[in-house]
């Protein structure tokens, strides 16, 4: 039975790299591509990033069986240690990962958490 995981991470980035880039990172590494038709494969997720100074701070609310855990999380390592992603508007954008590993899911992300292991 699936169970909700958090794995927070925190990149340094240009001020003009796109936020948005690492989370595609990490959905690319988990799901082969950042745009695909649901469900993902192996662990349904969502990334939030938030921009602070020159870093970007990163959370991934995924769902996984707790057998599947350390892949997850392994593949979101992977994808943000590429350090960089050419988006579809041909830039690219690149980052350098200073720190990831295990969060806690927070009561403010139990809703989605449920809708997560209903996905």
């Amino acid at each position: 039975m699936r169970q909700a995981f958090v794995h927070e991470a925190v990149v340094g980035m240009a001020p003009d790299g796109d936020a948005g880039a690492p989370g595609a990172a990490i959905t690319v590494a988990l799901c082969g591509h950042w745009e695909h038709e649901p469900p993902c494969p192996l662990a349904p997720h969502h990334t939030t990033a938030e921009r602070v100074g020159g870093e970007v701070r990163l959370r991934v609310l995924f769902a996984a069986e707790p057998a599947a855990e350390a892949e997850v999380r392994g593949r979101i390592e992977a994808g943000l240690a590429r350090a960089c992603l050419d988006g579809p508007d041909g830039v690219t954008t690149r980052w350098h990962l200073r720190v990831a590993g295990p969060g806690v899911v927070r009561e403010d992300e139990a809703g989605h958490a449920e809708r997560l292991l209903r996905a």
